[in-house]
């Protein structure tokens, strides 16, 4: 985790206080259903939700302490609890498994991250909404490979963000759905030494449900799709910084990342505005990314269980959770101060001479019954001319001087095919797809 890459809310969830914390109410519900079964006496369970209600610091020190003895950080931390508690305390962790309580915690964690995550999207949506909206109807040039390739909108380029970024949404639900689970079955899994009541009452109590087959450990299969779920977000979130990377090109700026007052962008020339928020997100996408592989590979442990996915898990489960929440924060500002242009799209989109328009020529001559291949040569032969004149030349002029092509296509013809809002009529339709 670097703080200069997070943000409060979502970095206090993974802060050693949290997760002490989820620990010791994982133990006390547990230790609570035990009592109801008569496995433990009830004044146990009492006793540790009264030291608890007296609000204790988490004396993260002191359980590291123990911890550096015991080589253990759960027992540790039971030691720490009975210093504080007293006798009843020994009462606690009955019939349970370190894996209890730690894959537990951890499905906490997540869970809570994800909601975090969630409302960050929320944000993202709205935005991306209101800006297609917005330019729902600003023509821009569509590109293929980099090149001019047909008109578009500047909403339609937006609401294919929006689009995207609600199935990132609805497959963090379901991963979110998939993560939260509980286990609280001891040794290997078996509910040997405890009943599976316990489990449904803990699970209850967290907002969980319960692992169907815990072998000791959560499958780790669940892991890996949370994980890989916040790598496709983090792909879409560099998608879109990466097309206004591109539109703030100095020959394209068609937009623009918002250039604050007193700003500077380069050290050495003064005149620079870089799009350093989205070159920012891009990397932040890279780190996101590599958490993915780990997980994957966390989900083969050796028949029960093993602790090689636990060092990767302390490690993963906080830097892509946090990152992520920092880098859709920060999508989300760059899109609500997104400088638009589209004067400069109108000067691009013309820029070629009206080449945009040849498709629509090829296609009206084989309507008019000139072959394809005929067809495509006629047209090509003029957009070449276009083409190597930088658009001085005007596909237009150049089809009406071709005897070959007027052959076919009357001079009015010809100049209906170059109508830009021919490409835009079914931008309505889009949006109602997309937005309802």
């Amino acid at each position: 985790m670097v703080p200069r890459y997070s943000r409060p809310e979502m970095t206090a969830i993974w802060t050693p206080e949290a997760r002490f914390r989820i620990w010791f109410e994982i133990e006390a519900h547990a230790t609570d259903a035990l009592a109801e079964l008569g496995v433990v006496p009830k004044d146990a369970a009492e006793a540790l939700w009264a030291w608890w209600r007296t609000d204790p610091a988490i004396d993260v020190p002191a359980i590291d302490a123990i911890e550096a003895v015991t080589k253990h950080d759960v027992i540790a931390f039971l030691t720490w609890v009975a210093d504080n508690v007293g006798d009843q305390a020994r009462f606690m962790h009955q019939g349970m498994t370190s894996s209890d309580v730690l894959d537990t915690c951890l499905a906490v964690q997540l869970a809570r991250a994800a909601d975090i995550l969630l409302t960050d999207l929320d944000a993202l949506l709205a935005v991306l909404k209101r800006r297609a909206i917005e330019h729902k109807m600003t023509p821009t040039i569509g590109r293929s490979h980099g090149i001019h390739a047909e008109p578009v909108t500047f909403g339609l380029k937006l609401a294919q963000a929006y689009a995207e970024f609600a199935r990132c949404r609805a497959r963090l639900v379901a991963a979110r759905a998939d993560i939260a689970t509980c286990a609280i079955s001891g040794a290997v899994g078996t509910f040997a030494n405890i009943d599976p009541s316990v489990e449904e009452h803990v699970a209850a109590k967290l907002g969980l449900t319960v692992e169907p087959v815990s072998t000791q450990v959560i499958p780790r299969d669940r892991h890996a799709m949370f994980f890989a779920t916040l790598g496709v977000i983090a792909s879409s979130i560099e998608r879109l910084a990466t097309e206004v990377r591109h539109l703030q090109r100095t020959e394209v700026l068609e937009a623009e990342e918002y250039f604050s007052p007193g700003q500077k962008g380069s050290s050495a020339m003064p005149h620079k505005r870089n799009p350093v928020l989205t070159e920012n997100l891009t990397g932040l996408a890279r780190m996101v990314r590599g958490y993915v592989t780990p997980a994957l590979e966390n989900v083969a442990l050796w028949h029960e269980r093993d602790i090689s996915h636990s060092s990767v898990e302390r490690y993963i489960g906080p830097d892509a959770t946090i990152t992520l929440d920092f880098a859709l924060a920060r999508l989300t500002g760059v899109i609500d101060k997104l400088l638009v242009y589209p004067e400069r799209m109108d000067k691009n989109l013309n820029k070629m001479g009206g080449l945009v328009h040849s498709q629509r020529v090829l296609l009206a001559l084989t309507q008019a019954g000139v072959s394809r291949e005929d067809s495509y040569r006629l047209v090509q032969r003029n957009a070449m001319k276009v083409w190597e004149s930088d658009g001085q030349l005007s596909l237009l002029d150049l089809l009406k001087a071709d005897p070959e092509v007027t052959a076919a296509l009357s001079p009015a013809q010809l100049e209906e095919k170059f109508d830009l809002g021919y490409h835009l009529k079914h931008v309505d339709t889009i949006f109602a797809r997309v937005f309802g």
